[in-house]
């Protein structure tokens, strides 16, 4: 098994990122020019960020999480239908193919990660004190909620195709209300007694503790967000193990 999902993780890196030179670079890019463009726009309105002293720290410590999220969610979900083909042979599974796509998606998310946060640590004067556990926690359990996103997705959108397009209607206003550019505190209390049943501010809050001392985040419930994932990702498993044939048929 373990060797058919190396074989599965190094074709989606090749499928994904080396058909083009700009491949892994636009990987790094697009997190960093959305977090950039947050930063300008924001801070045209705002005159100090949320937290800290630094507009664009402020708005990574959010995206960053929420992309890992986003992206986990979407790649996964388009496991089958991509690698359909491919399952015509015995040894490869709908699921090997979620686990290779979550392997080089958690991968990838790791080092834009390291290079996004260790570029504004460097250029930007913001006194944060680093605590990696939060930050790990966070970005792991955002990771871990687009795993279970997109494998209960990638079961549905293999015998109902329409419901990628409904989904995709549905998920977009997510960035607006995962505070990415806000904190949960901030909002009134009729805004908090929905968003809380957002998972994906439980993730943003976590991170941002690893990064703002006097951030408490008493709000983030993270046995929340994983027992959430994990009983999307098991439902999702467990369909795509018991009916395997009709995933792979399903045209």
């Amino acid at each position: 098994m373990h060797r058919v999902i190396g074989a599965l993780v190094v074709r989606e890196m090749i499928t994904r990122y080396g058909r083009s030179p700009g491949g892994y670079i636009w990987a790094i890019l697009e997190p960093a020019g959305m977090v950039a463009m947050l930063a300008i726009v924001f801070s045209q309105f705002i005159h100090s960020p949320p937290l800290g002293k630094s507009f664009i720290l402020f708005y990574a410590t959010g995206y960053i999480p929420f992309h890992a999220y986003s992206d986990i969610a979407g790649v996964v979900s388009k496991s089958v239908s991509t690698n359909r083909s491919l399952m015509q042979f015995p040894m490869v599974t709908p699921l090997d193919a979620i686990i290779a796509r979550f392997i080089l998606s958690v991968l990838t998310i790791m080092v834009v990660s390291v290079l996004v946060f260790a570029t504004l640590l460097v250029i930007v004067d913001d006194p944060v004190r680093l605590s990696l556990g939060p930050i790990l926690v966070g970005l792991f359990s955002a990771m871990a909620l687009g795993l279970g996103v997109g494998t209960i997705n990638a079961f549905i959108f293999a015998f109902v195709p329409v419901w990628q397009q409904i989904w995709g209607i549905l998920n977009r206003p997510m960035f607006i209300i995962s505070a990415v550019f806000f904190t949960y505190e901030s909002l009134p209390r009729q805004a908090q007694d929905l968003l809380i049943w957002n998972p994906v501010v439980h993730v943003v809050g976590k991170v941002r503790t690893g990064f703002y001392p006097i951030y408490e985040g008493n709000y983030v419930s993270l046995g929340f967000v994983l027992g959430l994932s994990a009983f999307l990702f098991l439902t999702g498993a467990w369909l795509m193990v018991n009916y395997r044939n009709e995933v792979i048929e399903v045209r």
